[in-house]
């Protein structure tokens, strides 16, 4: 029997994985939350917004379970991992023997340090979703602390529900300063601005208070900020507190090696696993979609086919929806590393900003609004060719067969 710890996006897919490489015994997924498994992109955009609903956000539902041989165990925490006796301890004292375990329990939002006042939200489940989903619709201001993926989706999609007055606050002075480079996330700043977001950036936030009418959010140069509605989006903490006791190696998550594998017969997979990345050097947690549903397969395979186990070689790649336009990154990007503009077919709304190494072999890319460049430079970087920067910006560069034949008629 296989217990999968995790019913996010990379417990569901292991499942599921295990059942499509031949996998013939018990599949058990156990799942802190009550409700079915769900997608959690969507809980700071279309979800959030109310274009979507939690139908549409499922992953895995109760027939699709019976009909995959899933056993779901919804509602149950798991507490404890004894590993020697391959036993899973859950809050009820129940405890589940296994052949293998994958932990898949994610991340969770890191708190907010100016304490849990009402009207202060962090966005990482369905519930918070909700809970900061109906704030929204009372209007008035909304502060967003952080300029990262889900701080710049919020104030994204708050716009797009007509809220107002969004104010977007980092103390770095560009958003996604971790993902990008100055000159690249000025143009997103850009594009905050004009959808009518006022951007706060290079200042932190001293505290947040609670007062008749809403809350005042004070910054670091003693500006006052009043808000009906504060999200704080200021990054995530593995889900692995419950592992304390089982003897594994803890560090940022769980670590494992190539295979995923954290001990024999206990895999990780997703915002919990921490393991080498050949490209980057070292042990990575990625809190990616993509890399979870793709370390699934490869844990899923190992567990079905033990004697010829698959390593898990990511390439790495997130994409974020703000307003009309999609941000999607591959590769390694920003930091110190070299870079070039190239425009897209419409360079005012389009655009690839392409890395390199010092040599001047292509390392990553940022695309906005351009599904050819990104499916170009994904490619490339998950190769280990060696392939230029140059021979990239002259692939995107190049006109497209029959493009000026269609602008001629």
């Amino acid at each position: 029997m296989t217990v999968v710890v995790g019913s996010s996006v990379g417990g569901v897919r292991t499942a599921q994985a295990l059942r499509a490489a031949g996998y013939d015994g018990d599949v058990v997924l156990v799942g802190e939350e009550t409700v079915a498994p769900y997608d959690k992109p969507p809980l700071s955009k279309g979800l959030l917004a109310g274009t979507s609903t939690t139908a549409d956000i499922t992953l895995l539902t109760e027939q699709a379970a019976r009909e995959a041989g899933i056993e779901l165990l919804l509602g149950r925490a798991a507490s404890g991992l004894d590993v020697a006796g391959r036993r899973v301890e859950l809050d009820d004292g129940e405890r589940l023997a296994y052949d293998d375990v994958v932990l898949a329990t994610g991340a969770r939002a890191r708190p907010s340090p100016w304490g849990a006042l009402p009207g202060v939200h962090v966005l990482r489940s369905l519930a918070d979703a909700t809970a900061l989903a109906d704030d929204l619709r009372q209007g008035g201001p909304l502060v967003v602390i952080g300029a990262g993926f889900i701080g710049a989706e919020v104030a994204a999609t708050a716009r797009g529900m007509g809220v107002a007055d969004v104010t977007l606050v980092d103390p770095a002075p560009v958003p996604l300063s971790r993902a990008l480079d100055v000159e690249v996330a000025g143009i997103l700043a850009r594009l905050h601005a004009e959808n009518g977001v006022h951007t706060r950036f290079g200042v932190g936030v001293e505290g947040i208070e609670r007062v008749a009418g809403g809350l005042l959010v004070r910054l670091a140069d003693e500006t006052v900020l009043p808000a009906a509605t504060v999200v704080v989006g200021i990054g995530a903490v593995p889900n692995d507190d419950w592992l304390r006791d089982s003897g594994l190696r803890l560090d940022d998550g769980v670590v494992c090696d190539a295979y995923s594998r954290a001990a024999e017969h206990v895999y990780a997979v997703g915002d919990v696993a921490r393991l080498p990345h050949p490209r980057r050097g070292g042990l990575v947690r990625a809190e990616h979609w993509t890399n979870a549903v793709e370390q699934a397969r490869t844990v899923a395979r190992t567990i079905a086919l033990p004697e010829s186990p698959l390593a898990h070689v990511p390439v790495d790649y997130v994409w974020s929806d703000q307003y009309d336009r999609t941000i999607q990154l591959t590769g390694r990007t920003g930091g110190t590393l070299a870079h070039v503009l190239v425009p897209g077919p419409d360079p005012d709304r389009a655009f690839a900003a392409l890395y390199a190494d010092a040599d001047g072999t292509f390392a990553g890319a940022v695309t906005v609004g351009w599904p050819r460049a990104l499916v170009t430079c994904r490619k490339a970087a998950g190769q280990d060719t060696g392939t230029s920067l140059e021979e990239i910006r002259q692939a995107l560069s190049a006109p497209r067969p029959g493009v000026r034949k269609e602008a001629a008629r």
